[in-house]
């Protein structure tokens, strides 16, 4: 069988291991003299960081709560643009490394925010270059750090979206599991089921190529048994590893391939009701998986990939039910729980089979399904 043309990029280096952000100072000292850096307040290996660096140069720093909005993001760019910083560093979860790339790419920009986003937007390519970024993850799920769009919110649209452009993966990504040690349980449940659902969806959707593949095939059994490790067992630095190591795959996977319906909703839902990405993937998972299989076409690829995937499931933790389950005992909620009210299906389901992440879904559902699946979730 002949391979379809496909393209593959990701950052321009990965630096994955235990103690990886010991070298975050000594590149930026290496490459800049004006350093902006983007963190979480909770993050303590910040602190630590950012003393380095005031060592070798000025630093301007940032903190930043939740996942981006719009006007959190046009606040943060007039100081960030009279600071002139020759690099940006996000330290982070997948919000803060979201938003960090946001600043590199609009503080070199002529115009505002609006003229860059997609649907809410003109979703015009940059008009120069983003500043280079550095991202660090805290937490394993988004894989932002080898992505090349930030999710923002605007507020006014409800609806989350992406700035996009080829040039806005980060220069860096210096990937260490240390810094996701001290995660407490809801994120560990929260950004794990996004890091797996961002694994399955590239390999199950239309576009997935021989490169996510083998990303994939490795990351989802890697993924399924590194949740389940750390939610239910004493050991836990190895699981980080895997977990982490699943991410970075799923964000790598995501920018090659694509994502579906499971992504469509989120960014409608998550944009509605500001409930936690990974939660609301994770309650769409399951439903949206056997959607696509009831779907798809009996012994087609999509099929037969999809099979796949529940097997793996099923051999972690019994069967695709028992998962549901256990990801319930341990406090995912339902859609209903985040505040998605019946009445409002119809139009969600609508907004998500407009989105750019439903596209690559391995089957076109109906609008019936796309319900059923709303009611399940």
């Amino acid at each position: 069988m002949s391979i379809a043309p496909f393209s593959f990029a990701t950052a321009g280096t990965i630096r994955f291991g235990r103690g990886m952000i010991a070298e975050a100072a000594p590149y930026a000292a290496s490459t800049a003299r004006r350093v902006l850096v983007l963190r979480s307040a909770s993050v303590a290996a910040a602190d630590d960081l950012i003393g380095a660096l005031r060592l070798s140069g000025d630093v301007l720093e940032m903190i930043a709560q939740g996942e981006p909005d719009l006007p959190t993001l046009e606040a943060n760019l007039a100081p960030a643009r009279a600071f002139a910083p020759d690099l940006v560093i996000a330290i982070g979860g997948g919000a803060i490394i979201d938003h960090g790339k946001a600043l590199a790419a609009l503080i070199p920009a002529p115009h505002g925010a609006l003229r860059y986003l997609e649907v809410v937007g003109e979703g015009q390519p940059l008009d120069a270059a983003p500043l280079p970024l550095v991202a660090i993850p805290t937490t394993a799920g988004t894989g932002a750090e080898v992505t090349r769009n930030a999710v923002i919110q605007v507020p006014t649209a409800k609806r989350k979206v992406s700035l996009r452009d080829p040039r806005l993966y980060p220069t860096l990504a210096l990937v260490d599991p240390d810094l996701c040690l001290s995660c407490p349980k809801p994120v560990i449940l929260a950004s794990g089921l996004d890091a797996i659902t961002q694994v399955i969806e590239p390999f199950i959707c239309s576009r997935a190529n021989p490169m996510t593949d083998a990303l994939c095939r490795d990351a989802i059994p890697r993924g399924l048994a590194a949740l389940h490790r750390l939610l239910d067992k004493a050991e836990k630095t190895e699981a980080w590893d895997d977990m982490v190591l699943t991410s970075v795959f799923g964000g790598i996977a995501l920018a090659n391939a694509g994502l579906g319906a499971v992504h469509g909703f989120a960014g409608v839902i998550g944009g509605q009701t500001g409930a936690a990405h990974g939660a609301i993937c994770g309650a769409l998972l399951m439903p949206v998986l056997q959607a696509n299989l009831q779907a798809a076409a009996m012994g087609s690829e999509a099929a037969e990939r999809i099979g796949w995937v529940q097997g793996q499931i099923a051999a972690e933790f019994g069967s695709a039910q028992a998962f549901a389950d256990w990801s319930r005992d341990h406090g995912l909620l339902r859609l209903a729980d985040l505040g998605v009210r019946p009445e409002d299906h119809a139009a969600l389901a609508q907004d998500a089979r407009q989105s750019s992440s439903y596209k690559a879904n391995p089957a076109d559902l109906d609008m019936q399904t796309l319900l059923a699946i709303l009611a399940a979730a």
